[in-house]
């Protein structure tokens, strides 16, 4: 038996493994007490909450009053002028039902009394995102020597921690595996897998033989499951992959880096939830925004320090996304150009393209090119966004 002592040889900080066991929590929806200077948050992830979760969890933080945190973006999607997380005062006979309605719905009647939330509450809004739950928690401010006597123990996460998370995953990037894999077409490929110390997963996918001493053509791929692997029409993801492969081969190799950022980087439970925004109305944007979320929640500094390690300091990004190119040259990637990605259209992913170049600033002149030079092309353009 040891002697008690911390070995963060073993464990990284403190620190680091409340956030590790805190979203392992969340994803099993079950409490996290979040630690700020200023006030401990008993918190419970609102997704999969019903009756029975929520009247325990009530039980569990009595004395104490329970309300509803939301994201800054979910607010506003209520009406609610705000810069900052909320806090929504829940009345005894709020259902769960009705919690789930405040949090996703499109349209709903807002009447609770609301307040600014305040740093524990942003970190538990973080901390469901990083678990690609909802970005909306239960929460109560409780006495965390009062706490203590749970069993079993609750874990208890740092809020200055979790702000961190991003920053410490890119530092803690260890290659994990790697192997030739040829692919359909003759294309030679091999496969060179990363993991973080939180457990995520990417996958660069190195195709032919790039030089890295000269600008190495790289395509930065999020996950699409529903694109990528069942061919879904719903996006381009699938046709872009293909394709990029495709021309890598054709043009004397680079590089794909295939990132565990599934929807934009809410989760493919969430983008789930946007497809059915969409089906009764809103576009791509729209959607994100009404679950809570910004429009894009992906962060490149992962996918800059994959490239670091295999030693590309010089790249041609294929792309249409102008944030992936702003992205990696703010994490220290020099882009010596741009390569686009045209993708076919179809009649179930028009739409959905269309909102990405009007409203996201996706360079899709091969979409919105023939509308823009016609004489009624604001008026064309508009008609596809709707």
């Amino acid at each position: 038996m040891g002697d008690g002592n911390f070995d963060c040889s073993l464990f990284g900080t403190r620190d680091q493994v409340g956030v590790v066991r805190g979203l392992a929590e969340v994803r099993a929806r079950r409490p996290v007490l979040i630690a700020a200077p200023d006030q401990t948050l008993l918190t419970l992830p609102v997704d999969g909450i019903d009756a029975s979760k929520l009247a325990a969890f009530k039980k569990l933080c009595a004395p104490n009053r329970v309300e509803l945190i939301l994201s800054a973006r979910r607010a506003r999607a209520l009406g609610i002028e705000t810069s900052v997380p909320l806090a929504l005062v829940l009345d005894e006979r709020t259902s769960a039902e009705e919690l789930l309605k405040l949090v996703a719905d499109p349209e709903v009647d807002h009447a609770l009394p609301s307040k600014p939330a305040g740093v524990a509450a942003l970190a538990a809004i973080q901390l469901a995102k990083f678990a690609q739950g909802l970005p909306a928690v239960l929460a109560a401010d409780v006495d965390a020597r009062k706490t203590m006597k749970f069993d079993p123990p609750l874990v208890t996460a740092d809020a200055a921690a979790i702000a961190q998370y991003r920053a410490h995953a890119m530092r803690s990037l260890k290659k994990t595996g790697e192997t030739r894999i040829p692919l359909e077409a003759g294309i030679k490929t091999r496969f060179v897998s990363f993991a973080d110390a939180f457990g995520e997963n990417s996958v660069a996918i190195i195709v032919g033989n790039p030089d890295s001493a000269e600008p190495v053509r790289v395509r930065l791929h999020s996950a699409c499951l529903t694109g990528d692997v069942f061919g879904s029409r719903r996006c381009d993801c699938g046709d872009q992959l293909r394709l990029s492969l495709k021309r890598l081969a054709e043009t004397g190799g680079g590089i794909i880096l295939y990132l565990a950022q599934e929807g934009r980087g809410l989760g493919l439970a969430n983008k789930l939830r946007t497809y059915q925004l969409q089906d009764v109305g809103l576009d791509t944007v729209d959607a994100n925004t009404t679950l809570g979320f910004d429009d894009d929640e992906r962060d490149y500094g992962v996918a800059a320090r994959m490239l670091e390690m295999l030693g590309c300091k010089r790249i041609e990004l294929m792309t249409n996304n102008p944030a992936k190119l702003d992205g990696l040259a703010d994490a220290g990637i020099e882009i010596i150009g741009r390569m686009p990605i045209e993708a076919p259209v179809n009649a179930d992913n028009a739409r959905y393209l269309t909102a990405k170049a009007v409203r996201a600033g996706h360079k899709l002149h091969h979409l919105i090119g023939p509308f823009a030079e016609a004489s009624n092309g604001q008026a064309r353009v508009a008609e596809l966004v709707r």
